[in-house]
C-alpha cells in the first residue's frame, strides 16, 4: 500500500492533471502530491527523451542499470515494458540490469553509468576517455547523468512511498 495520498487526475492540480490524464500510474498518483516538483520532473523526462545524444535503447539501458542499482522494482518494471516497446527483448534487459551487453559501445555505456554512480561523479579522466572512445560525445556525457538523476529520483521516491506496482513485474537479476 502506498505511504502518501493517492490523487487521481480529476483531483491533481496544474500540469499534474493533464500528466495523470496521460500516464495514469502509481507513481505519478503519488507525486501529485507536490505538483510543481512533478512538473520540474517531467520537464527533465521529456528533454532526456527528446535528447539525440543516446538512441532510446541506449536510454533504456541506463535507466533499466540504475533501477537495477537501486533496487527499484517499479521502475524495472516500467522501464523493461518502455525497453521492449524500443525493441529490446527480455534477455537484452536483463542483462542492462546486470550490466552487461554483447555491444562495445553498450558496454562502455554501461561501465560509465556504474562509474558515475559509484563515484557520485567524480569519474576519473581515463573512464570519461573510454566512454567517450566508444563514439559518445559531451552531449552524451550530460544526458546520461540527467538520465541517472531522474531514476535516482524515482527510485528514491518509490521506495519511500512503497508505490504499488501497476505494471507486470520484473525477475530479479542475480549476479549483479
Amino acid at each position: 500500500m502506498s505511504r502518501l495520498k493517492i490523487i487521481e487526475a480529476e483531483a491533481a492540480e496544474g500540469s499534474a492533471a493533464e500528466t495523470l490524464e496521460n500516464a495514469p500510474f502509481n507513481i505519478f498518483k503519488g507525486m501529485a502530491n507536490n505538483p510543481a516538483v512533478m512538473e520540474g520532473l517531467m520537464s527533465l523526462s521529456q528533454s532526456i527523451s527528446k535528447s539525440e545524444a543516446l538512441s532510446p535503447v541506449e536510454s533504456e539501458a541506463v535507466m533499466l542499470r540504475v533501477s537495477e542499482r537501486n533496487g527499484c522494482g517499479y521502475c524495472l518494471a516500467a522501464h523493461s515494458m518502455i525497453a521492449e516497446k524500443a525493441g529490446v527483448d527480455a534477455k537484452t534487459a536483463l542483462a542492462y540490469r546486470r550490466g552487461h551487453s554483447d555491444s562495445d559501445r553498450e558496454k562502455a555505456l554501461l561501465e560509465f553509468v556504474d562509474a558515475v554512480v559509484e563515484k557520485n561523479g567524480w569519474v576519473e579522466d581515463a573512464e570519461l576517455e573510454t566512454f567517450k572512445s566508444a563514439g559518445f560525445d559531451d552531449a552524451a556525457v550530460v544526458e546520461v547523468v540527467a538520465a541517472i538523476a531522474w531514476m535516482t529520483f524515482t527510485n528514491l521516491f518509490n521506495h519511500v512511498n512503497r508505490t504499488v506496482l501497476d505494471f507486470p513485474a520484473v525477475p530479479e537479476a542475480t549476479g549483479v
